[in-house]
């Protein structure tokens, strides 16, 4: 899939080079694609110096929670509610850790941490599935969840933001969390609806009605805020969350005698391995997307549905942020490598840059999380997994756009 997707980026840009020079009469327009390769190729390197940095400072700060034990009382918080929604999986079975880690990793924006845990609880989940080559309830709301992206704080997007030289890297924290819960929840009850759950069970309901008024409270105190005071309200919290979690962990790793710094430094040691390896990703997929806007063909396709939001009557700024959207389900790195474009192109607090970045933090690689997900474990029928990860992405799409206009509107 991925392979058909990379190399479709270039043959549309050949064909739309060929209908502007042959048509057009742009003969430099050979020149303006091979120019954009090698931009976005120096471009690649100056985005993995950031993130060398940013995936080996959080991967150890990782470490030290769960050095502390703060994943292990996450787990033990969670169980009662993951024994309601995943009744076939035994109390103290090794998945449910997982599973919280997995989801602990996910909500820091450390989506390539998340990934080799998620794995692994897939495959302690698979070990108590009847049927291996069919996807289990308990495997598949395990991953409608993943596919939602459930992001409480988005690390890897403020660092993108601050490598483009966004003046407030965080100022998309709360638009991200509004955006995530949106698509979290749609997945939770489409899964529940087919799965028949008992949401109404008091264990549940217990989790979750706290945590709906909280949220609810909060957007109606949101309500009575300005734009520009909803975008003060996301930086601090922004920041003040971002430094509070980390003093969490310190403090928390100290007073249970966790040598806090070889735990930090065991974890950026992996970090810096997970971060070496996305170079030859990142390269690959920025310049095809150098390539495909230098072409003409992605502001041309992205003119066509210009005008028709603009025949509806909408408002057509957020359609420069939807080849984010659009490629999301099938690649991360290149929804990531268009984010980075569009911030280029568009300036980093532009508006669709804005809506770019909040996509990209409340949506997952729908696709890509199903076929690496079940295909570690030989899954080939994956039941309603595909219908429920596909309704959370469209409901997180469609909240990121109707929140940013709300806050940067």
């Amino acid at each position: 899939m991925l392979n058909g997707l990379w190399l479709g980026f270039f043959v549309v840009a050949m064909v739309s080079a060929l209908v502007q020079w042959l048509v057009g009469g742009n003969a430099g327009i050979f020149a303006a694609m091979v120019e954009s390769i090698f931009a976005m190729a120096k471009l690649s390197v100056e985005v993995m110096v950031l993130l060398f940095g940013t995936l080996t400072l959080w991967l150890g700060f990782l470490r030290i929670a769960e050095k502390a034990g703060i994943v292990d009382w996450l787990a033990k918080a969670l169980g009662p509610l993951f024994r309601r929604l995943m009744p076939e999986v035994p109390a103290g079975h090794p998945a449910i850790g997982l599973i919280t880690l997995n989801f602990a990793a996910n909500g820091l924006g450390l989506d390539n941490a998340a990934t080799p845990i998620g794995l692994k609880a897939m495959k302690a989940l698979q070990e108590l599935n009847p049927i291996p080559n069919t996807a289990s309830n308990a495997q598949i709301l395990f991953l409608v969840l993943n596919a939602s992206s459930l992001t409480l704080l988005p690390v890897t997007i403020f660092m993108y933001r601050a490598q483009q030289g966004a003046a407030d890297p965080t100022l998309v924290f709360l638009p991200i969390l509004l955006a995530t819960s949106a698509s979290t929840l749609v997945g939770l009850l489409s899964v529940a609806i087919m799965q028949r759950l008992r949401l109404w069970d008091p264990v549940v309901l217990a989790y979750l009605i706290p945590g709906a008024l909280v949220l609810g409270g909060f957007m109606a105190f949101l309500a009575t805020l300005s734009a520009t005071a909803l975008a003060g309200l996301s930086s601090i919290l922004g920041n003040l969350t971002l430094f509070g979690l980390i003093m969490l962990f310190l403090v928390i790793g100290a007073l249970r005698k966790v040598k806090v710094y070889e735990a930090f430094v065991e974890g950026a040691k992996e970090g810096f391995d997970v971060a070496k390896n996305l170079l030859p990703y990142l390269v690959a997929m920025l310049c095809a997307v150098g390539v495909l806007r230098a072409s003409g063909a992605l502001d041309f396709g992205l003119e066509g549905i210009r005008h028709v939001v603009a025949w509806t009557g909408m408002d057509t700024r957020f359609v420069d942020a939807l080849p984010t959207a659009m490629v999301k389900p099938f690649s991360g790195s290149a929804a990531r490598a268009l984010l980075i474009e569009t911030m280029q192109t568009q300036g980093v607090d532009s508006f669709p840059a804005l809506v770019a970045a909040t996509i990209q933090g409340s949506t997952e690689t729908t696709f890509y999380v199903l076929a690496v997900y079940f295909g570690s474990v030989g899954i080939q029928r994956a039941r309603h997994a595909v219908g429920c990860a596909l309704l959370a992405e469209l409901a997180g799409v469609v909240a990121a756009i109707a929140v940013c206009y709300w806050f940067f509107g």
